[in-house]
C-alpha cells in the first residue's frame, strides 16, 4: 500500500527535505516536478532529509507537463486552499498521487480550474491565515490518507 506525493515547483529546499523524510516514513513515493528554488545539492535539502534522502523513492520531472503526460492514467487528488472540500472527503485508495503546488503560489490556476473535481483543502480556522506550511499540509493529508486506508 503506497500513497504518492507531488510537489509541482517546490521552492523551500527544508519543506523538500522534511517531506522526504515523511515519504519514507510513511512507505510514499515522492514525485519532484522541476523547476526547483533550489539545488538538489542545496545543504538545507539535505539536513533536513538527514541521511534518508538515498533511501527515499523519488521520481523526478521535468516540467509538469511530462508529470502529467507519464501518469495520465493515475487517479489524483490536489491541494489547495481554493478548494470547495476537505481533506477527510478525499477518496484515498493505493497509488492514489496526492498534488501540492509551491510554497508561495500553490497550484497553478490552470490546475485548479481543470481538476476542481479533485480538488481538497486542509481547513483553517482562523481569518488571519491563508494557509499553513507545505510540509505540514503533507503531513496532514498523508496520514490521514494512511488512517483511512487502514480503517
Amino acid at each position: 500500500m503506497a500513497l504518492n506525493i507531488v510537489l509541482v515547483e517546490p521552492e523551500i529546499p527544508n519543506n523538500t527535505g522534511n517531506i522526504g523524510r515523511l515519504s519514507l516514513a510513511t512507505g510514499a513515493n515522492l514525485h519532484l516536478v522541476k523547476p526547483f528554488g533550489f539545488d538538489l545539492t542545496d545543504t538545507r535539502l539535505k539536513r533536513a532529509g538527514l541521511d534518508y534522502w538515498q533511501h527515499i523513492n523519488v521520481i523526478y520531472y521535468e516540467n509538469i507537463t511530462e508529470f502529467f503526460q507519464i501518469n495520465a492514467t493515475k487517479k489524483m487528488a490536489f491541494l489547495s486552499s481554493h478548494g470547495t472540500k476537505t481533506h477527510w472527503n478525499i477518496p484515498f485508495e493505493d497509488d492514489l498521487f496526492l498534488v501540492f503546488g509551491k510554497e508561495s503560489a500553490g497550484l497553478d490556476k490552470s490546475i485548479t480550474d481543470k481538476y476542481k473535481e479533485h480538488l481538497y483543502k486542509i481547513p483553517l480556522h482562523s481569518q488571519h491565515i491563508r494557509s499553513i506550511n507545505l510540509a505540514n499540509a503533507v503531513a496532514i493529508t498523508t496520514y490521514e490518507g494512511l488512517r483511512q486506508l487502514s480503517l
